[in-house]
Parts: C-alpha cells; structure tokens; sequence
C-alpha cells in the first residue's frame, strides 16, 4: 500500500505543478452529488484495507478505498454497526466517499452524523504531504476538529487516506410501528416524542402515513410500543422500509424530476411548497419532489421559504444544476472555508468547482 500511496503523491504534486485539476472518486456511487464534477479522475479504490479494528474499543480505522460493504460487515459480525446508517446508493461505495459526502441514514436525528463519529485522519494535501489529524481514542483532541472537517468537504480539502470511525453496538432489539396522520399532526407527534424518554431511532412520514423505528433494549422497545400504540409492522417489511428509505429506493424517489433535500429545525411547521415532500429526523429533513427541471425562479423561492423557517436547501438529485447544488454560504463563512481551502490545496487542484 506504500507503493501506492506514492503513486498518489507524484499524482498530486505533479497536477499542482501544472495546475491540473484531480478528480478524487473512489466507487462513483455518489458522482450526482454536488456540482458537475471535473478534472483527471484519481481513482482510490487500489488504497484499500481495514488497518485496525478493535471491537472492545468501539474504534475501526480503514483506508479510504475500502468498500463500505467490506466495513459493515465486519461491524456486523461483531454485533456492530455504523450508527450514522450512511447510503451506498450503489454497491461501490467506499469508506472515503462516505467521510468525504457526509451523507447520513435514518437513524442520524437519534445517533449523530457522519462527523460526529470521525475520530481521525489521515489527509494527503495539495503539496503531495501526509498530514495526520486526531486519533483513535474520543480523549485525543489533537487534530480532532480538522478530521471532522473532512465530513462533507467533498474532497476540496484533499485525498483522505485514511479514517478512523466511531462504532456502536447494534440494539438488542428493534420494533416499527405506523400511525395514519396529516402533516402537521404527524409533525406534532414527531416533536412531543422526540423530547421524552423513548427509545426512537428513525421516523418517517410520507403519503399519510407516519413510521417509527424503536431500537434499544426488550424491556425499553416494548414498553415503549405499549404506550405509543399504532400499528406493528412485520420485521421483514420494516427492513425493506428503512432501507428503501435509506438508499432512496423508496417510490417516492423514482421517476423524472428534481429531489430537493430541506434541512429545518425539527418544531419548524409544514412548508408549503408545490411538489410532494417525505419528512425524516422528527421534522429535521425533509424532501421535496418536484416534475421537471429546478428553474433558477423556483429555486431561489424554495430557498427562500426554506430560510424564512430557519433552514437551509439543497438540490440533491436531477435538475438545473446552475441554479446552484447547495444553498449560498453566508459571506463569513464562504471566506473562512475558501481560506481554509487555500491552506490545505494552495494550487487549487481538488475537486474543483465540486460545491460551487
């Protein structure tokens, strides 16, 4: 793997003494994502391997082309798990893409996201130099704010050549459960449950219908069933469900159109927007399908409406990309991680144009 890292350094250095753009891409499972891509592809697929993985310690460090396959699996056959519940949405998905897009699953408003779990990293910057942020411990602080950096930098800031993730035991059990309810009131539900003691996991409503997920303890899931009541929903279906709604292969994904991703405060009241919407996180993200391309009028006026409830949109799949993918930085903080950009990549090479 030395070999190979070498081979990403000359890479590198050489496209920063040119000015050439790389395009960092490890399974391509996420290439829709963020701007239109461009620049020599860097393929990391060959830079692959758990390094270490100790179940007592709750800590698995794994090189950045690693199948995200090849991880859960291991987790699972310790009785483990990613909790952020990350995508594949294709079976190339490795590990460095995960950290890189900071996409996270349904049980993200309940365990945390991608970032929260980055303990460390390996980075390679823009001058071809292996810079190592933070640890595999939660005690060591060094470093540790850069390596959460990395969570959703679409690889602007660098190739991550290595990670080390938090990992948490899978729950002992697990129970869905399924209330017919409107929008508001299923948003009145979400918010009141989530700020008492139940052991929710992922919630999702769409079409009418709201689901929960309950996962912890026998003795927690059940009492918690008892007294939400609801429908019960077979074990076999509630996998497929979570999954479906996990990889987006839900119905309410498929077909033509824009799929636009709302992050609001939970308590945030319905917002009314043409198009359908399916709602997750207790209220905490909610998608919006609309027929046809995102115009730069109708964007700016889902944006708009997005902000005036306190949140922030993003177009996550199909449409006008020159609208713009993600919704604009306040100038502050554009400048801060244009100057953080510079530090890391001073050549400018990585992903360029990815989130702008």
């Amino acid at each position: 793997m030395q070999a190979i890292a070498e081979q990403f350094r000359q890479a590198i250095v050489a496209a920063s003494a040119a000015g050439t753009p790389l395009r960092l891409r490890g399974g391509g499972s996420k290439d829709w994502y963020g701007q239109q891509p461009a620049g020599e592809v860097l393929d990391t697929r060959q830079y692959t391997g758990i390094i270490d993985y100790e179940p007592t310690e709750l800590v698995i460090t794994a090189r950045c082309g690693t199948p995200l396959a090849q991880i859960e699996a291991a987790l699972a056959a310790r009785n483990q798990m990613l909790a952020f519940e990350p995508p594949h949405f294709g079976p190339g998905a490795t590990v460095g893409g995960t950290v890189a897009c900071a996409l996270s699953g349904p049980r993200r408003a309940s365990a945390g996201a991608v970032r929260d779990f980055v303990l460390g990293a390996v980075l390679m910057d823009g001058k071809g130099e292996r810079l190592v942020f933070g640890g595999q411990v939660m005690k060591n602080v060094a470093g540790y704010d850069v390596s959460r950096l990395l969570a959703g930098s679409l690889g602007t800031l660098g190739l991550i050549l290595e990670v080390s993730l938090k990992v948490l035991p899978l729950p002992l059990r697990e129970a869905s459960l399924r209330f017919d309810c409107a929008e508001i009131a299923a948003l009145r539900m979400m918010n009141e449950w989530g700020g008492q003691p139940l052991p929710i996991s992922a919630s999702c409503w769409h079409d009418g219908v709201l689901t929960l997920r309950l996962s912890g303890a026998e003795a927690a899931v059940t009492a918690a069933q008892q007294r939400l009541g609801g429908e019960a929903v077979a074990a076999q279906d509630a996998a497929a469900f979570w999954s479906a709604l996990r990889e987006q292969t839900h119905d309410f994904f498929g077909g033509a159109g824009s799929l636009w991703r709302l992050s609001l405060p939970p308590h945030a009241s319905a917002v009314v927007l043409k198009g359908r919407q399916l709602i997750e996180w207790g209220g905490a993200q909610r998608w919006l399908k609309i027929e046809g391309d995102a115009m730069a009028a109708g964007a700016q006026r889902i944006r708009q409406s997005v902000a005036a409830a306190g949140g922030h949109a993003t177009l996550f799949r199909g449409g006008d990309k020159t609208v713009g993918v993600f919704h604009p930085l306040a100038p502050a903080v554009a400048a801060i991680h244009q100057r953080l950009a510079h530090s890391f990549d001073p050549a400018g090479i990585f992903n360029p144009h990815r989130m702008y």
